[in-house]
């Protein structure tokens, strides 16, 4: 199988490598991206058996393509494709929003025999760049495809099991579904924490009060706040209607409750606590409320049998009690493939000291 591969960065280069680290020999991977030395380096690394000095013919005989650019570039670039590729060819992107994209490809679709699926690893790092990539980013995490109503399901079928190959769990979403998504769980949730942050700037003292004692807990609710600015500018613009729907539901709650708080209605604000408390508990991770003081490890471990034990003999052996551990899915913004949970910030601390010497990859 020959795959093309546009935009060697993060997320490019990590499905290079983790398809070079399954099958070397017989994954055939063209790449193109504007960075020649990442080019370069991939070939060296053996992570890339050719190089595209541009998009062109070069992707004719490709089976797959991944485009792994900024969303504002990825409808100009299945334009290009669309000229060169042969029948049956996948094209596939990687952008964290959809609705936009797959409504001004459909008609460059017409009259071709190539097709086109929308995809979304939730999978990424606050590092960028080939030299971020890994051959274990995908693993046991969410990969959500959008395809057309009219895609073929064998077509759907290849791509479905690619990225099953690349260690990650694919999910058919419509594109909708997947905008409106995206934006109450993660686009929203980083404006709402970066929205927190400013609010102690702005209304700290001068003798920084605020600023010291929101070292603990709000420190934990607010980490996601320090995502590079340029990428969530991007971001928050191609989501725009889902964001202002989802900030719209957001503030009507932040309505409601400040009215019950002004009544003194208790039974409200009591029922709002205890609906999201059991609401919360019904996740799956099996990790306590991110409102709740906790003590947190992110760590990378490859999947593979017997890895989890390893590190938790590890911590066991040296006296280090582990209270949670849970596999992160969803981890598009966040590092670390697990994440541990501590009874006390000594445990945490021993914990962080004990991985780094065994050559494990830790993520405060």
């Amino acid at each position: 199988m020959k795959i093309g591969i546009i935009g060697l960065g993060l997320i490019g280069g990590s499905i290079a490598k983790t398809l070079k680290q399954i099958n070397s020999n017989h994954s055939d991977i063209i790449a193109y991206d504007s960075d020649i030395e990442s080019l370069n380096k991939a070939k060296e690394d053996g992570v890339i058996n050719k190089i595209s000095p541009a998009i062109g013919s070069e992707f004719t005989g490709c089976n797959i393509v991944f485009i792994c650019t900024p969303v504002s570039e990825i409808v100009p670039i299945v334009q290009t494709l669309l000229q060169y590729v042969a029948k049956d060819c996948i094209i596939t992107d990687v952008g964290s929003t959809k609705s936009g994209i797959l409504e001004q490809v459909k008609p460059l679709l017409a009259g071709t025999h190539a097709y086109f699926i929308g995809g979304h690893p939730m999978a990424g790092s606050e590092k960028s760049g080939y030299t971020a990539s890994t051959d274990y980013l995908f693993e046991n995490a969410y990969y959500i495809l959008t395809p057309f109503g009219d895609t073929p399901e064998f077509i759907v079928f290849i791509l479905h099991k690619i990225i099953e190959r690349l260690g990650a769990i694919p999910i058919i979403v419509p594109e909708t579904i997947h905008d409106q998504i995206t934006a109450t769980i993660s686009h929203v949730p980083h404006i709402i924490a970066s929205t927190l942050v400013n609010l102690v700037k702005q209304t700290d003292t001068k003798d920084r009060y605020l600023h010291t004692l929101a070292a603990g807990g709000f420190k934990d609710i607010t980490r996601i706040a320090s995502g590079d600015p340029t990428m969530w500018e991007n971001i928050s613009f191609s989501n725009k209607v889902e964001i202002i729907k989802t900030i719209d539901d957001y503030i009507k709650l932040l309505n409601e409750f400040k009215l019950n708080l002004t009544t003194d209605n208790e039974n409200a604000i009591f029922d709002f606590f205890k609906c999201a408390k059991l609401y919360r508990e019904t996740f799956t991770d099996g990790i306590q409320s991110v409102f709740a003081k906790t003590y947190n490890l992110f760590v990378d471990v490859k999947d593979r049998p017997g890895s989890i034990a390893t590190l938790a003999t590890i911590l066991s052996s040296n006296a280090v009690n582990i209270k949670d551990i849970g596999i992160v899915n969803n981890r598009e913004f966040e590092e670390g493939v697990l994440r541990i949970v501590f009874k006390s910030e000594n445990d945490r601390i021993q914990a962080h000291e004990l991985l780094i010497s065994h050559n494990y990859k830790v993520y405060c």
